[in-house]
Order: structure tokens, then C-alpha cells, then sequence
């Protein structure tokens, strides 16, 4: 029903066959649509975004204007393009809140203590590993001679 209200009004036909409603039957339900407040119609959240673009680049007295034409409190507005902003935030761009910052800091101590700990015994396996081959070397040198 919000599709053949403003601001998108889709026309009848289009609608109809989208829906598999007659179109006398999607006149009716608009007109009892437009008769009712315009403040208590539902709004998609496609109309919502196009109102806030179509809106965006208006003076106050135009968007006023367009507000009393649509039935939209300019409050209404301000939301809605608050809404949107917030929906197209990257989650990357938000700053992180300091108990994250700290958990962050705990956690890459700890992985850095780790890493740190298996460096160690890498370098002292690879040094065992020589020796044992030097050893080798030796005692397997002197039963060929």
C-alpha cells in the first residue's frame, strides 16, 4: 500500500500485477489511505531514504514546504537521515571503546608472550637438533676408521 502513496507512487497497474490484486481494489484501499492523517502513514524504508536524499540538498523554507506536501515533521527527517548514517557506518570506523582498547592490549601482551615463548623453544630444538648431528658426525666418523 505505502508504494502507491507519495513519495514513491507506483502506479496502479504495476502494483497490481506485482501483487495479484485488481485495480479497483488497490483504488479503493488509496483512497482510503490518502483520506486518513498523512502523519499516520507507514513510510519503506526505500521512501525514508529517498525523502532524506531528495531533502538533503533544500533550504529550510523548501524542505518545510515538502514536509507539509508529504505529511513529514522535519524531526522525522533529521532522524531518518541519522538512521541512514548510522546503518552505513563501517563497523572498522567506529572508534573502540577503551574496555576494548584494554582487552585488546591484554590480549596482544599475552600473544606476544607466547610467541615469544615458542621462539625460545624453537631456537633451543634447532640447537639440539646440531649438536645431535655433530655427535653423530663424531662417534659415526670414528667406527669407520
Amino acid at each position: 500500500m505505502a508504494r502507491l502513496l507519495p513519495p514513491e507512487s507506483a502506479s496502479l497497474e504495476v502494483v497490481s500485477r506485482e501483487m495479484g490484486v485488481s485495480v479497483g481494489t488497490l483504488e479503493r484501499w488509496r483512497e482510503d489511505a490518502q483520506t486518513r492523517p498523512a502523519r499516520g502513514r507507514a513510510w519503506s524504508a526505500g521512501a525514508r531514504l529517498e525523502a532524506v536524499i531528495t531533502t538533503a540538498a533544500m533550504n529550510e523554507a523548501a524542505k518545510g514546504a515538502w514536509c507539509r506536501e508529504y505529511g513529514v515533521y522535519p524531526g522525522d527527517l533529521d532522524k531518518w537521515r541519522a538512521s541512514c548514517t548510522t546503518a552505513l557506518v563501517d563497523p572498522q570506523d567506529a572508534p573502540a571503546s577503551p574496555q576494548a582498547t584494554r582487552a585488546d592490549r591484554k590480549r596482544i601482551k599475552e600473544l606476544e608472550r607466547d610467541l615469544l615463548r615458542k621462539d625460545r623453544a624453537l631456537a633451543e630444538t634447532a640447537a639440539l637438533l646440531v649438536l645431535s648431528k655433530k655427535v653423530s658426525a663424531i662417534f659415526n666418523r670414528g667406527e669407520d676408521e
